[in-house]
């Protein structure tokens, strides 16, 4: 469909015009939002089938609520395309997560419509209570609106955030989007909860005319509302013939309705509008909705790639000569070595298809745990199966980790647990942007006692350093690799130990020394080779923790120029630990540090972000360079 033929969607560049439109026309504009939703992702590729299924809800949202005065708080932006659209950014949504274009999550920095930050989950509730709170304390006449999906509630921000908001004064509005999903299929106590969550339709719509009546007669004032919730808790109670956690934090509770019925949702939320205390609406969904293709395979569709959006035929790339991606070979070794080592087990929160672990789970699912949103208890979960004899390796995206970081000090490297975490997405991840880059994990653990951190220049690295990790005695190992395709077709090598602290002298030379952790060296070896006239000498430090000072004080001997790259943060990261261990043992080369800076890395392909940061083949060749 054109977007000249989308015909009401192209009347509406804010919700303001939105909010012309009759409510019977709201239907067709989510079919039409939907459909321009899909167009573009065609062939930008975004974030889709999240997109898709809250069509009904971002449209019900602001046509009754006046954004961007009333606050809307999204959970995640995944779901936040639709919303984007109808805020003043149709014309720009083809720039949508490119250099320079709309940015991949919504913020605030971007539109006045993006009320926070939100690339990381369960932080929604949290978030709209303090606005909530603020609202109160200023005396605003200001509603606010927190949407969160069922994957996002198993969070523990969420339960914190709901725990609060039943304490604290305020009128927000909890949207629970239920679709059973958050990437991968949700997982735990919370899905089994909602999936059997029920409430008697009579008794709904009863207690909305009777919530009406109260509120016009002035019934629901703050010292009295409590006491009524705990009755109608009572009386649904025994109506329903079950017991509801968010009532039983004094957060009335109203649901399940149907997500997709845009017109019920917009006489829903009016209803709720105005009622003092917190509340919780809750809505079933289905992810991918109004796209065939992407209501059956919702984890394929959640960010297909390129397809052709009138057959639904992804344009998937001839891979059959190209190495496999980081995350491929970790699963693959993971379990072979799960074969050979009967103690290893795999933990990951949520991401059981993008780390690979799925490889794992379908030949041995009693050894593998989602544990869903919870990145924390993924860690603290993984301590307390090594502390008791199992090889937790727990696998977690690199910008997820620091969510646990709390609990990778108290409850892993204090006790010198041997966990294996497996930090997928290290790095500069790409499209995704500041939020999910992995930027700060070196500099971040490395002051951290007993733990062991490694990355590996290639995935035949990869494979011996899990090896190494999993033998007995090792303590705390991390790993970590980016995201992405590694360097070799021929993958697969012999699983051998690697020594813990040592490098490795790449190539030698007498001018300057290279020294690079991680796959970056891979760009830093291209660099030094088209600089033949040079003797450049390359080492790949391998560990950062602990240093090999054999090597190191080779290279201070032998060199007074040193230039050290690594795809994380330069502050506090490997260079740092570099110039401090030649400071300590009285060397004092000239040491230029390549890496991130201390800024946040937008969003653009990962060879675009590279270049603007200076780790590129040609920024590094500069500074090669320079001591011509």
């Amino acid at each position: 469909m054109e977007k000249d033929r989308l015909d009401l969607l192209s009347q509406i560049r804010y919700p303001e015009d939105l909010r012309k439109l009759s409510v019977d026309e709201l239907p067709e504009l989510c079919n039409e939002l939907r459909q321009d939703i899909v167009d573009e992702l065609s062939v930008n590729p975004g974030h889709l089938a999240s997109s898709l299924g809250v069509a009904e809800i971002t449209v019900a949202l602001h046509y009754v609520y006046n954004t961007p005065e009333d606050r809307i708080v999204w959970d995640v932006g995944h779901q936040a395309y639709g919303h984007k659209i109808l805020t003043g950014r149709r014309e720009q949504f083809a720039t949508n997560r490119k250099l320079g274009g709309l940015r991949p999550f919504p913020s605030p920095e971007e539109s006045e419509y993006d009320t926070f930050v939100c690339g990381h989950a369960s932080n929604s509730i949290s978030a709209a209570l303090g606005m909530a709170v603020a609202a109160k304390m200023e005396g605003r006449d200001r509603h606010v609106v927190a949407v969160i999906g069922d994957g996002a509630m198993s969070g523990g921000l969420a339960f914190e955030g709901l725990n609060n908001a039943s304490a604290t004064p305020n009128d927000m509005l909890i949207i629970l989007n239920d679709n059973n999903m958050s990437i991968d299929r949700s997982v735990g106590g919370m899905k089994q909860y909602l999936l059997s969550l029920n409430t008697n339709e009579t008794y709904n719509a009863l207690r909305f005319k009777v919530s009406q009546w109260m509120h016009r007669k002035g019934m629901l004032e703050e010292d009295r509302r409590k006491g009524l919730i705990r009755l109608s808790n009572a009386v649904k109670s025994a109506i329903s013939h079950q017991q509801n956690i968010f009532e039983g934090l004094d957060i009335r509770y109203f649901g399940p309705f149907d997500g997709h019925n845009v017109k019920e949702l917009v006489r829903i939320l009016r209803q709720l509008k105005d009622m003092k205390g917190p509340k919780l609406l809750h809505l079933h969904t289905t992810k991918g909705k109004g796209y065939e293709p992407a209501e059956k395979a919702a984890t394929i569709w959640h960010a297909p790639g390129k397809f052709d959006a009138e057959t639904g035929e992804r344009i998937v790339k001839d891979t059959s000569n190209q190495p496999p991606k980081y995350q491929d070979v970790f699963g693959e070794t993971l379990l072979e070595l799960a074969r050979l080592n009967p103690r290893i087990v795999g933990v990951t929160p949520a991401m059981p298809t993008g780390c690979s672990m799925n490889i794992l789970m379908q030949e041995m699912p009693d050894r593998a745990f989602d544990v869903g949103i919870a990145e924390g208890h993924a860690v603290t979960f993984s301590g307390g199966l090594a502390k008791d004899g199992l090889l937790p390796f727990c696998n977690i995206y690199s910008a997820f980790a620091q969510r646990a970081y709390d609990n990778i000090i108290h409850d892993v490297a204090i006790l010198g647990l041997n966990v294996v975490f497996c930090f997928d997405r290290a790095g500069l991840v790409g499209e995704d942007g500041a939020t999910h880059h992995g930027a700060f994990d070196l500099a971040a653990l490395r002051p951290v006692p007993n733990l062991t951190i490694a990355s590996p220049m290639d995935e035949h690295e990869l494979r011996r350093l899990m090896f190494t990790a999993q033998l007995p005695d090792r303590g705390p190992f991390v790993i970590r690799y980016p995201r992405g395709n590694g360097v070799k077709v021929d993958w697969r090598c012999p699983l051998e130990e690697v020594a813990v602290g040592t490098g490795r002298k790449l190539r030698d030379g007498t001018d300057v020394a290279v020294i690079t952790l991680g796959p970056i060296g891979n760009t830093a070896a291209q660099a030094i080779d088209e600089l033949p006239d040079r003797s450049i000498a390359h080492y790949d430090l391998r560990f950062l923790k602990p240093l090999d000072g054999q090597m190191l004080d080779e290279i201070g001997r032998r060199f007074s120029r040193i230039v050290t790259v690594e795809d994380g943060v330069r502050n506090g990261g490997m260079g740092s630990a570099v110039i401090e261990w030649m400071n300590d043992h009285g060397y004092r080369p000239h040491i230029v540090r390549l890496g991130l800076p201390d800024s946040f890395v937008e969003h653009g392909t990962v060879a675009q972000l590279q270049a603007i940061v200076g780790i590129d083949k040609e920024s590094i060749i500069k500074v090669l360079r320079e001591g011509e």
